[in-house]
């Protein structure tokens, strides 16, 4: 499926994958700096900003390849954070060919075991999902994915994002089943980490879920040529939490710049 996506700036082409508590917006702090330099990409994934929903099975880095098609793109950077980290792990393994360099912010990734916390946090949403608490669940995700460094503005901006996503989400099972139709079911794509190519930047927060980091742990152990960076103050979106902070790291790694700091 073609992705909703917006397209800016000229240069080495840069492919921004969103959370999945967020949308292609979440980008939106960083695009006008980056399009300075870049070709910046930012696609909504399937059921999240403008992108459909719509039944039955489906593969979000299928999607992403349709959409870098589309644009005429066949080698790109790629940005992704959490759930788009996952995505962008993806696209580095079964089309090796078209990623030259990873950053990964606080990715999820399958091959890591859920801690205690993460298991608690899945329940609590599902649980206030069932109960058709919409507003619990929205407050729940930005209060567990957002640190300490975001500014009310960002939380409640985090919020509009998560909310839509749920919406469009709940809203695509019930046609389904209204329908007699299979709900929208994401396919699993297994990552072997060691087979990652390119050079690969895993970003976590040591505010974030233990989950999120065990899991940059993992990835920056196992991917060949990673390099691992946490950052003391960040939570699991750094880029919202402190975006001057995250484009100065990315101005320095997409550009390929050896001495890459610290924000």
């Amino acid at each position: 499926m073609l992705l909703a996506h917006d397209l800016d700036g000229s240069g080495p082409p840069v492919l921004l994958l969103h959370s999945g508590v967020a949308d292609r917006r979440m980008w939106d702090p960083l695009v006008p700096a980056l399009s300075h330099h870049f070709t910046v990409v930012r696609p909504d994934l399937r059921g999240f900003g403008e992108s459909p929903l719509p039944g039955g099975s489906y593969a979000d880095v299928d999607d992403v390849v349709e959409t870098l098609d589309a644009l005429g793109l066949t080698r790109v950077d790629v940005v992704g954070s959490s759930l788009g980290g996952r995505v962008a792990l993806e696209l580095a393994t079964t089309r090796p060919g078209r990623v030259s360099a990873l950053v990964l912010l606080c990715p999820a990734h399958r091959g890591t075991p859920a801690t205690d916390s993460a298991r608690r946090f899945s329940e609590e949403e599902e649980r206030l999902l069932e109960a058709g608490d919409l507003d619990g669940a929205v407050a729940l995700n930005v209060g567990t994915w957002l640190g300490p460094e975001a500014t009310p503005e960002t939380r409640n901006r985090l919020a509009v994002m998560q909310r839509h996503a749920l919406e469009v989400q709940l809203a695509a099972e019930r046609a389904a089943a209204a329908a007699g139709e299979p709900a929208p079911a994401p396919r699993r794509v297994d990552v072997d980490p060691t087979a990652v190519g390119v050079p690969t930047l895993v970003v976590s927060g040591a505010q974030d879920l233990d989950h999120f980091r065990a899991v940059a742990d993992h990835l920056a152990t196992a991917i060949p040529e990673a390099d691992g960076l946490r950052l003391p103050w960040a939570g699991h979106l750094p880029s919202l939490e402190r975006p001057d902070a995250v484009l100065a790291l990315l101005l320095d790694v997409l550009r390929h710049d050896a001495a890459v700091h610290e924000p």
